[in-house]
């Protein structure tokens, strides 16, 4: 599969609303049920690994992960993404991005996201210009983002409830007008009330806070940015929050802490991988047909 290709996918999901999930790999083997249940109900996904699921749990690098994908994946229902390319993370820490993009484009990923989102707003899209510059050398497509998707930095997260009352951290359209215009970013991650779940202490493996979603403010960054957008943070929000989310413009929906959480839970109660795996097998058809609604999609492409 090309990245052109994906590019394609993204704008007929767009123009048709339909939803393509995209499932971060916290641990290696998670590729392989993955990718046999997305065949199994002929649904269209991506899978993504992110720079903490190679740092703090077990994805080992982006070549490792890609390695596993070209043994596993089968191309009409799953494209390869590289998650979260940090400029900042969620430490403080600058982080050398450059060389984490040019690895995954040299590595085969069918798209990557740049995460400026901890810069100020003109620095954030000079970087974006670069890496959009960067990859589309090789027709690779670019995710962006915009707004603050907290639930990544260290310690615990103010109430939700203040949180999104406040719409700390939401999306500016006014902002994401200006990003995907001056970027010509191919899609672009929204904050709209979807946070992430925790990737450090003992909040990483409790159960992540039930978010909602505004539905005016993304029809708001819809018609403001006129690309896919993405919500970030997928696991927990409910069915009926996402399939309006779909309805206004969402296009990508990243979950990780789900499925992490059902393959770890899985492993330290049985010291299986096999086990764990069908875990995370039995947690992908039940999203797919129950809560996404995205069995068949892939069908949509053929």
């Amino acid at each position: 599969m090309l990245g052109t290709e994906v590019r394609d996918i993204f704008h007929a999901a767009c123009a048709d609303h339909w939803l393509i999930p995209a499932f971060n790999i916290a641990y290696l083997p998670m590729v392989e049920p993955i990718c046999q249940t997305l065949r199994e109900f002929d649904c269209f996904a991506l899978i993504e690994v992110a720079r903490p699921d190679i740092e703090r749990f077990g994805a080992q690098s982006l070549e490792a992960v890609a390695a596993e994908y070209a043994r596993c994946a089968d191309e009409r229902y799953v494209a390869l993404h590289v998650d979260h390319v940090p400029v900042i993370d969620e430490e403080g820490q600058r982080v050398q991005w450059r060389e984490m993009v040019r690895e995954g484009i040299e590595c085969g990923y069918h798209s990557v996201m740049i995460d400026g989102c901890r810069l100020p707003l003109d620095e954030n899209i000079a970087v974006t210009q670069q890496v959009v510059e960067m990859a589309g050398a090789y027709q690779v497509p670019v995710e962006a983002e915009l707004g603050a998707v907290l639930g990544h930095e260290p310690g615990p997260l103010p109430p939700y409830e203040e949180l999104f009352d406040s719409k700390r951290g939401f999306t500016s359209p006014q902002q994401a007008q200006r990003f995907v215009t001056e970027t010509g970013v191919d899609w672009l991650s929204v904050a709209a009330g979807n946070i992430h779940g925790a990737i450090s202490g003992v909040a990483a493996d409790q159960p992540k806070v039930q978010a909602r979603l505004d539905i005016d403010h993304l029809r708001l960054l819809a018609q403001a940015t006129g690309v896919p957008l993405v919500l970030h943070g997928g696991s927990g929000i409910p069915s009926e929050y996402l399939h309006e989310a779909v309805e206004q413009g969402i296009v990508k929906l990243n979950i990780g802490t789900e499925i992490r959480q059902a393959y770890q839970q899985a492993l330290s109660a049985t010291d299986d991988i096999t086990v764990a795996q069908q875990a995370v097998a039995e947690v992908i058809a039940m999203l797919i047909t129950e809560r996404l609604g995205t069995a068949g999609t892939a069908s949509l492409l053929r």
